[in-house]
């Protein structure tokens, strides 16, 4: 299997955590996004029509883009991902969670501070009304997170995968994670697990 990323991609980043995690390892290609390497024409045509990263190339050349659809792909058949049908929703329901309310709002702030954006009148009020549901979203995970070790209970699965990375790097764009105790322990859990993968940068 081949990786098709970016050096600081996030969603890049949840597929070389579970990877690690599952004791898996493929080549990785970098692109530079902001050059415009994902959107050359032989990208877009034999990588992903989307232009975006990542995308898993498996062994059979098929190209699988998106993180989530990757995550649960590599999971499958893995303890990380449940047998039990209701557990396996649980699964889904948090992968669908970091999609929905995690990556849109913690992820933003930290690309803007990346490429240097200026932070006009209007993107000051975008940054408002994203840290606004940035915090919403981490205050969930904060209170499910209260009596767990785990999304799921007391081990580690597809779910945490999915959520770890842009809650680890949420500070470089500007949160504070100090009143969100069981979030950072959590934080502190995956990070002690056996084949975890440090954060890019």
């Amino acid at each position: 299997m081949r990786l098709h990323s970016g050096p600081t991609s996030g969603n890049g980043y949840k597929v070389r955590l579970l990877q690690g995690l599952l004791g898996m390892s493929c080549e990785v290609i970098n692109y530079d996004t902001k050059g415009g390497e994902t959107h050359t024409p032989e990208f877009l045509k034999k990588i992903n029509p989307d232009g975006k990263v990542p995308v898993l190339e498996l062994d059979d050349g098929t190209m699988l883009p998106e993180s989530g659809a990757i995550l649960l792909y590599l999971a499958e058949d893995t303890p990380y991902l449940p047998d039990d049908k209701t557990e396996r929703a649980q699964a889904f329901r948090w992968v669908f969670f970091e999609q929905s309310s995690i990556l849109p709002n913690l992820a933003k702030p930290r690309l803007w501070r990346m490429r240097g954006v200026e932070i006009t009148p209007q993107k000051e009020a975008e940054l408002e009304n994203l840290f606004e549901a940035g915090y919403k979203a981490l205050g969930v995970m904060e209170r499910h997170l209260g009596d767990r070790e785990f999304f799921l209970g007391d081990r580690p699965s597809v779910a945490d995968a999915a959520l770890y990375p842009y809650s680890r790097l949420c500070p470089e764009g500007g949160y504070d994670l100090e009143g969100y105790p069981a979030v950072r322990a959590w934080l502190n859990r995956i990070e002690a697990l056996p084949g975890y993968v440090s954060p890019p940068g």
